[in-house]
């Protein structure tokens, strides 16, 4: 005679089956299974999917919730102590040291002092010839002494206004030997001789008219006080923190100085 087994004993009182062998261990009522994803495809409230960090953590090359990722660093950006910048087009350029730049200038600055010593020698010995003419005159008693004295002095005006205008000539000379030179090759014989070049910090190109007409005209307006202005104005790259040695003249140019 058989008796039913007493209660608690072989029956699950939640109405579930007991697991038989082989069979995968069944979940409880409510939470989906492992690698399963529940009914809809949407993980339950308050789960995240598979795959994804918990609430809370940041996944690897993921930026941080409600900050966005910041864009790359655009061109002109230095790297720090190196003496090296990055220009769009150009990659990565050595920039010009301070000595650099003045053996450039000094190399510029004797080829404009030769042309202006030949000029100067022109117009003195001009002067100095005039002046030997009048004393060809002779004596004021002498006949005809106004009459050369008239001819010499017309003479002289005439050499004083072409030494004029050859000076005039010099000083375009200079103005466009600078301007011209930085605005269309980047260099003059200077920096030509010493392998620098300026160059747009934004493209990489030379400067054109209007950059090499900026870079030019301020250490001339600088040059009316004494030259002090002048002075430091070339001697402003030393005063940049940005590690770009720029000068004023280069930044309101927006260019830079490099190694070619």
């Amino acid at each position: 005679m058989s008796y039913p087994p007493p209660p608690g004993q072989g029956q699950n009182p939640y109405g579930q089956q007991p697991q038989q062998p082989g069979q995968q261990p069944q979940q409880p009522y409510g939470y989906p299974q492992q690698g399963q994803p529940p009914a809809g495809g949407q993980p339950a409230y308050g789960y995240p999917q598979q795959g994804q960090a918990p609430y809370g953590q940041q996944q690897p090359g993921q930026p941080a919730y409600g900050y966005p990722q910041q864009p790359p660093p655009p061109g002109g950006t230095v790297q720090a102590n190196s003496g090296y910048i990055n220009i769009n087009y150009l990659g990565t350029v050595q920039l010009a040291t301070m000595g650099q730049r003045f053996l450039a200038r000094l190399i510029d600055g004797l080829i404009i002092g030769v042309v202006m010593s030949i000029v100067m020698f022109a117009g003195l010995a001009g002067t100095l010839g005039i002046a030997s003419d009048m004393e060809d005159c002779g004596s004021y008693m002498d006949p005809g002494y106004q009459a050369c004295i008239d001819e010499q002095s017309q003479a002289a005006t005439g050499a004083f206004g072409a030494f004029f205008a050859i000076m005039m000539s010099l000083a375009v000379f200079m103005l466009l030997y600078e301007w011209l030179m930085i605005s269309f090759k980047g260099a003059t014989f200077g920096k030509m001789a010493m392998g620098l070049r300026v160059v747009k910090e934004s493209t990489g190109q030379v400067p054109g008219v209007g950059g090499g007409f900026i870079r030019y005209i301020i250490p001339m307006v600088g040059a009316f006080v004494c030259y002090i202005g002048m002075l430091l104005v070339y001697l402003s790259p030393f005063f940049d923190n940005t590690g770009k040695l720029q000068g004023w003249h280069d930044r309101a140019a927006g260019v830079v100085v490099i190694k070619k």
